[in-house]
């Protein structure tokens, strides 16, 4: 199979990304930031040697997301990941130890330690107002109208994962239901993030803080599906 360089950007920037990618060889395949879920289909089959994706993309959710899906693959350990700027020589090769290399206007390449990730939101870090509890197999919760699984609980929030987009500061009608009851309540979006797990399709996990929820209806619920 020929070899092949996938590109990835804004529409608007694409043509600039191809430019400056011109000095990488192998087949070009380019793809618009959109159509991101559909260049990782491609990637996953022809196992490119470089995937390159402009700046401004690679710093978004998705973008995020690609890059630890490729990074996350074993098939995909000789992949090159390569963040160029559209419109400046700014490039950097994300390695998948931790660190990354830097090229400047200069030409000359540093190693630098790759940035260091966001701080977590208060809930992910283990610090809580109420304890929370791993939820046991797959028990489904409605958001909105839309059916999502529920991670965790606690009686004044939540996690979950959708794949109907969630949005930090959202707010959501949410329900808890079984055989035994029905608890309804409105919600807000603590914190989200987008992800792309291996054989999967893209989903959000997110951490939700209720704002109405009876207490006593909740840990109910909770303690008759909570892991032992």
């Amino acid at each position: 199979m020929k070899t092949c360089v996938v590109l990835i950007g804004g529409p608007d920037v694409l043509p600039a990304l191809i430019e400056r990618a011109s000095n990488i060889s192998g087949e070009q395949l380019t793809f618009t930031d959109a159509d991101a879920l559909i260049a990782l289909e491609v990637i996953t089959k022809r196992k490119p040697k470089v995937v390159v994706l402009e700046k401004v993309f690679a710093s978004t959710p998705r973008g995020t997301a690609l890059i630890n899906r490729i990074k996350a693959d074993p098939a995909l350990e000789h992949a090159e990941i390569r963040v160029l700027a559209h419109d400046r020589d700014d490039e950097r090769v994300i390695a998948r130890g931790g660190t990354s290399e830097s090229k400047g206007s200069s030409g000359g390449t540093v190693a630098a330690t790759a940035p260091a990730p966001a701080a977590a939101p208060l809930d992910q870090r283990g610090t809580r107002r109420s304890s929370r509890y791993r939820i046991a197999g797959d028990v489904d919760v409605v958001i909105d109208g839309n059916v999502a699984l529920l991670v965790d609980l606690s009686s004044i929030g939540a996690q979950v994962v959708s794949t109907v987009v969630l949005k930090p500061n959202q707010r959501v009608r949410m329900a808890l239901t079984d055989d035994n009851g029905n608890v309804r309540f409105n919600a807000l979006v603590a914190w989200a993030s987008f992800e792309i797990p291996p054989k999967m399709g893209p989903r959000y996990r997110a951490g939700l803080e209720f704002v109405d929820a009876d207490k006593k209806g909740v840990d109910s619920f909770r303690a008759r599906h909570q892991q032992k």
